[in-house]
């Protein structure tokens, strides 16, 4: 096939970025099609608990469709060490029926659910793999990165004009992120310094929140409902606001103004509430997002569930009864688009006032 470059001109360059890098992997050798034969496999009730947890976790495979017995998804590579030997093959490798393949086994069942262990000893190995949320997490970073450097060109280059396109959408946003957030929660005088890592923290839960929006690749996984991910976003904002702390802040926390000498001597017990007010603040954060994102997950798809479940007890029922459960989807879907701005808004928030709070001088 030849494809003209006349043909993109006038395109924004991310939309050809974006748009090759779903053709790459969708239209790979490697793209699993796999039909399972009612004669050699027996048709299972309808699970709605492993169908909800299948789509909220993670994955080593990017599913697509299945329709009937016809299962598709597009296969992700899998890294594994395990006693001195690094494997790279594609998740394609595990098939229903035979999850087995050069020594490893891809668990269906039980605790290890989802994961890769050793067949021989049931170990887990080393596990660098690219997996659904990991592609989804470049996907949306290659995304970002080429919107906002754009967007900076096109600032540089038009200075002192009314912003176009992409840049007029966002630019209130980052404003009000500017002015709203940063400068209100850590005063003008310090608020430059953290306010690059608070317009990426913001941009990366927003875009994320609204690509885990999209039922279609490559939209659909779970990303900021996964807490690792939520985890390191809190760890990041932790040790910000840790290395930030000024002598202000510690003294605070050591010998807190105000309180009883009572309360702490002998027993420093303010001190010892404010220090770990320290850790259970970037906890509230992950959890906080984490839940949120995942329960609204839950929600639509428990949504969904009722028409199979109406459906295998009679499928009249389950006509009537998607009438309700598609418009109850649709309005948790929209409702859920206002929840990832929220979401996003109060990571960030959150994370300045912590920031102004261990830089704040003393009054």
């Amino acid at each position: 096939m030849i494809i003209s470059t006349r043909s993109f001109r006038g395109m924004p360059k991310w939309i050809i970025a974006l748009g090759l890098l779903v053709f790459i992997f969708v239209s790979a050798p490697a793209a699993e099609v796999e039909e399972e034969h009612a004669a050699t496999h027996h048709e299972e009730e309808f699970n709605p608990g492993t169908m909800i947890v299948d789509h909220v976790v993670d994955a080593h495979e990017w599913h697509i469709l299945t329709w009937g017995h016809t299962h598709v998804s597009v296969p992700l590579p899998v890294i594994l060490y395990h006693d001195g030997n690094l494997d790279v093959f594609l998740s394609s490798k595990f098939h229903h029926g035979h999850e087995t393949y050069h020594g490893y086994k891809l668990e269906l069942e039980g605790e290890n659910k989802g994961k890769i262990v050793v067949e021989a000893t049931g170990e887990k190995p080393l596990d660098f793999s690219i997996t659904k949320n990991v592609f989804a997490m470049f996907i949306s970073m290659i995304l970002i990165s080429i919107i906002f450097i754009s967007i900076g060109k096109r600032y540089s280059k038009r200075k002192n004009e009314a912003p176009k396109g992409l840049q007029s959408l966002l630019e209130p946003l980052i404003i009000f992120i500017r002015d709203d957030v940063a400068k209100a929660s850590i005063g003008e005088k310090k608020y430059e310094k953290y306010l690059p890592f608070l317009l990426t923290l913001f941009f990366f839960i927003f875009f994320n929140n609204l690509l885990g929006l999209i039922p279609i690749f490559p939209g659909g996984a779970n990303l900021t409902g996964n807490i690792a991910i939520t985890g390191v976003m809190a760890v990041f904002t932790f040790i910000i606001t840790t290395v930030s702390g000024n002598k202000n802040y510690w003294v605070h926390i050591v010998n807190t103004p105000g309180v009883p000498w009572w309360l702490k001597i002998p027993v420093p017990l303010m001190p010892i509430v404010e220090l770990m007010g320290v850790f259970t603040k970037p906890f509230v954060l992950m959890v906080r997002l984490f839940a949120n994102i995942t329960a609204g997950h839950i929600i639509v798809l428990g949504f969904m569930s009722l028409i199979f479940i109406f459906g295998n007890m009679q499928p009249a029922i389950g006509y009537g009864v998607s009438v309700v459960s598609i418009a109850f989807a649709v309005f948790m879907s929209l409702l859920e688009l206002l929840v990832a701005f929220i979401q996003a808004y109060v990571f960030t928030l959150l994370s300045a006032l912590y920031f102004g709070m261990a830089t704040e001088e003393h009054h």
